[in-house]
């Protein structure tokens, strides 16, 4: 480290400490794969009662792919919907199942859906807190909402209030293109758009302190359907400790073990 003054300091060798690092990377191995429906264009992911549920987004005008969530047959990768929306309004997002509700985002309508969890009959609507909905999950008290920037939406489950906005960072400062969410053990693990990472993130913070890279499997999601895009979906059963993750119009669901 170099310092210059009057008296003419000297360069030394001595190391600089680094307070600021990358996160750590998060290992991880595949214990099983599953067959994903490839007309799925994923954009929420989460378990209910041991039961794999799944969004899919698309438009009248761009997207063929389906605009509705349901629930998934692991074993054939089969989708049972149980909520469609209208092409032609509204691009489905992420969901979450808190407390007997499901709720569902849009795109870019600025509104999200309530559904009982059990019926799926639609109990109302709310305004979103941002122009855009992306991934939705939550923790003990709250929801929690991306809308692809670096932010993180903290909405009261009742009254849908926006308490809070948390700022996603790493050493290189704001993370954008944060995505899908799945909050496991304390902790937000959170797509980031256009990349093959999960980021494993801070709540008390926003600071991201580990990060996954799947990038073999986003190639042999490719390799095997050429139609497959992005890496989008994070669901974990907390009763049986499985963490699945998939993308968009991929062929698998993978099954992961963290180390």
């Amino acid at each position: 480290m170099a310092a210059c003054n009057d008296t003419g300091s000297t360069t030394t060798d001595t190391p600089v400490k680094n307070d600021n690092p990358a996160p750590p990377a998060i290992q991880y191995s595949v214990v099983n794969k599953y067959p994903h429906d490839t007309t799925y264009f994923t954009e929420g992911l989460e378990f209910h009662k041991g039961q794999l549920f799944e969004a899919s987004g698309g438009n009248a005008d761009e997207s063929p792919y389906p605009s509705e969530f349901g629930s998934s047959d692991m074993k054939s990768g089969k989708n049972d919907p149980k909520v469609k929306l209208d092409k032609s309004k509204y691009f489905g997002e992420g969901i979450t199942f808190f407390n007997g509700k499901v709720y569902q985002l849009t795109w870019q309508s600025e509104v999200g859906f309530i559904y009982d969890a059990n019926t799926f009959k639609k109990l109302g609507e709310f305004k979103l807190p941002s122009k855009e909905g992306w991934g939705l999950t939550h923790d003990s008290a709250h929801l929690i909402m991306s809308d692809g920037s670096s932010n993180l939406y903290y909405l009261t489950p009742d009254s849908l209030k926006l308490l809070n906005i948390l700022r996603v960072t790493d050493n290189n400062g704001p993370v954008a293109n944060v995505n899908e969410l799945e909050y496991i053990h304390g902790y937000i693990y959170a797509n980031q758009w256009e990349t093959p990472y999960i980021l494993k993130i801070d709540p008390s913070t926003g600071r991201v302190v580990g990060r996954l890279d799947l990038d073999n499997l986003q190639k042999e999601a490719a390799a095997v359907h050429p139609g497959s895009d992005v890496l989008n979906g994070i669901a974990y059963d907390s009763t049986t400790n499985r963490m699945i993750v998939t993308g968009k119009r991929w062929p698998y669901y993978y099954e992961i073990k963290l180390q």
